[in-house]
This record gives structure tokens, C-alpha cells and sequence, in this order.
């Protein structure tokens, strides 16, 4: 199991709408990592200068795309960021998606293939997790990281994925909020948020694993869909999401707040972080 201390929350925000002040915020209302979003380059500046703003908050990749950034390119990153902010720092990585990479093939040996040469690179397993949604993926979390950070699922993938991993590893998945207590405006606002996602047959077919089917998918989503994906009322009611996936065996809940476009996640976390103390 990881030494790394996540916190019962983290903050899961795309590289390019992050900052050093927004990270400095953050750490301040208490949550305990940053995961960086958005397939991050190999170079990792990006987390760097999140590491630079902030004192204690752990800093993680949410995650380094395997088919953009070779092993042999992340793997100095790792080292410059761990010498220079220790346990700070926790390498996220993953496979992405068929429908984003022309290259996309064999993608379990890919995987296989990018932490064998993480292990070339003395990169530990133990300062590593992957992206995970299906039952192999999660048993390689289980075998050849720290643990999973699965991205776009509900408790009840949660509640499996511990099953799967067992006890130690590290589960952190990923959880999109709308602070809105309009059920209409806040899932117009998740319909937008989820958009990119729908036509993506990894996140399809886990939907589907879980009770989902393809007329939930179809026409942006139906409302069961996008309330089963996003937690969204006031903050009590978002609290409650987080807690179900706590309850199922999460070890921190990355929150994603979602807003209009250019809104400020602030006032979100600020009052998820009062209702349930991160």
C-alpha cells in the first residue's frame, strides 16, 4: 500500500485549468491531494509548479497518457519531483482511450509493456497507481502499482474495485459535482460535462457493467444516467455521494467540480470541504 497520504478528499482538475493560487486554495480548505487531469506532458511542469505553490498537499497525476509519453520519458520527471518534494509527489498513469489515440492496440500488453519499463527505471510501484475500470486493469493496480484511480464511476464500481484490489491497495476514485439545487440547471450543466465521455466505449461499456444501457447513453445522457454520474444538489447531498464511495471502500474520493464555463470551483469546494471535513 502506498505511504503516501491522499486524504479522504482530493481535487481532480484538468493541468490546464490549474494554478499555483488555485492549488495554494485548495490545500488551505483542507483536501488532501491535487490530481492533475488531462493527460499532463511527460515533462511534468505542470505539477511542479503546483508542488512549488503549496506546503503539504500531495500532488498527483490523474494521468500520464501511456501512448503520448513514453516510461523512459516520465521516469526522470518522477525522480526530479520525488527528489525534490518527496512522498508529495504520485505518479498516475493509463492507457487513455481507442477513439483518441490512432496508435491504440493490444492495450492490456501496452499497459504490461509501460510498467515493465517503469521497473527498468527503478520507478517503485509503490509511488505509482493506474487508471482502472475493468476487472484486468484493476488486478494489474492490484499487482504492479499502489493501487487504482478509476475515473467516471459510481459506489457500486467502487464497492467491486475493492473487492478486486482487497486490502492495501490504494482506491481513489474519481467523482464529478454540480453544487446546484435546480435537478435542471445542474443537469444541463453535467450533460455538458459528460459529453466528451459518452462516445468513449471504455466508459460505455463499464456503464453498462453497472445497470446502464444504451438508451441511457443515447441523446446526452438520460437523467438516471447523469444523476448516477453526478453528484449534484446542495452540499449535504454531495456529501452523501462521497461518503457512499467511502463507505464502499474508497481510501479518497477525487472531487471534479463541474460548472458553467469559466466558473470558479471555489465556492464548491469550499463548501464540500464544510460538510465533510476532508
Amino acid at each position: 500500500m502506498t505511504e503516501i497520504r491522499l486524504g479522504r478528499l482530493g481535487v481532480w482538475r484538468p493541468w490546464s485549468l490549474l494554478d499555483p493560487a488555485l492549488a495554494k486554495d485548495i490545500e488551505d480548505y483542507g483536501y488532501g491531494a491535487i490530481w492533475v487531469g488531462g493527460s499532463p506532458a511527460g515533462d511534468l511542469d505542470a505539477v511542479e509548479r503546483l508542488l512549488a505553490a503549496t506546503d503539504r498537499i500531495v500532488v498527483a497525476t490523474g494521468i500520464v497518457n501511456m501512448w503520448s509519453t513514453p516510461a523512459e520519458e516520465v521516469a526522470p520527471s518522477y525522480y526530479r519531483l520525488a527528489d525534490a518534494y518527496g512522498d508529495r509527489f504520485l505518479l498516475g498513469v493509463g492507457i487513455g482511450h481507442p477513439e483518441r489515440t490512432r496508435e491504440y492496440r493490444s492495450p492490456y500488453e501496452t499497459v504490461v509493456r509501460y510498467l515493465d519499463a517503469l521497473d527498468a527505471a527503478d520507478v517503485p510501484a509503490a509511488r505509482r497507481v493506474l487508471a482502472a475500470l475493468g476487472p484486468k486493469a484493476l488486478e494489474l493496480s492490484r499487482e504492479r502499482a499502489a493501487g487504482a484511480h478509476p475515473y467516471l464511476t459510481t459506489p457500486d464500481h467502487t464497492r467491486v474495485a475493492r473487492e478486486t484490489l482487497g486490502a492495501g491497495p490504494v482506491l481513489a476514485p474519481e467523482q464529478k459535482v454540480v453544487l446546484d439545487t435546480d435537478p435542471a440547471s445542474a443537469r444541463a450543466v453535467a450533460r455538458e460535462g459528460l459529453a466528451r465521455y459518452l462516445g468513449l466505449r471504455n466508459y460505455v461499456n463499464n456503464f453498462k457493467r453497472f445497470g446502464l444501457t444504451d438508451a441511457d447513453v443515447a441523446d446526452g445522457g438520460s437523467d438516471r444516467l447523469v444523476d448516477a454520474l453526478v453528484a449534484h444538489g446542495d452540499a449535504a447531498a454531495i456529501a452523501a455521494r462521497l461518503s457512499a464511495h467511502l463507505d464502499a471502500g474508497a481510501d479518497t474520493v477525487a472531487v471534479q467540480v463541474l460548472t458553467e464555463e469559466g466558473g470558479d470551483p471555489r465556492p464548491a469546494l469550499r463548501a464540500i470541504a464544510g460538510t465533510l471535513a476532508p
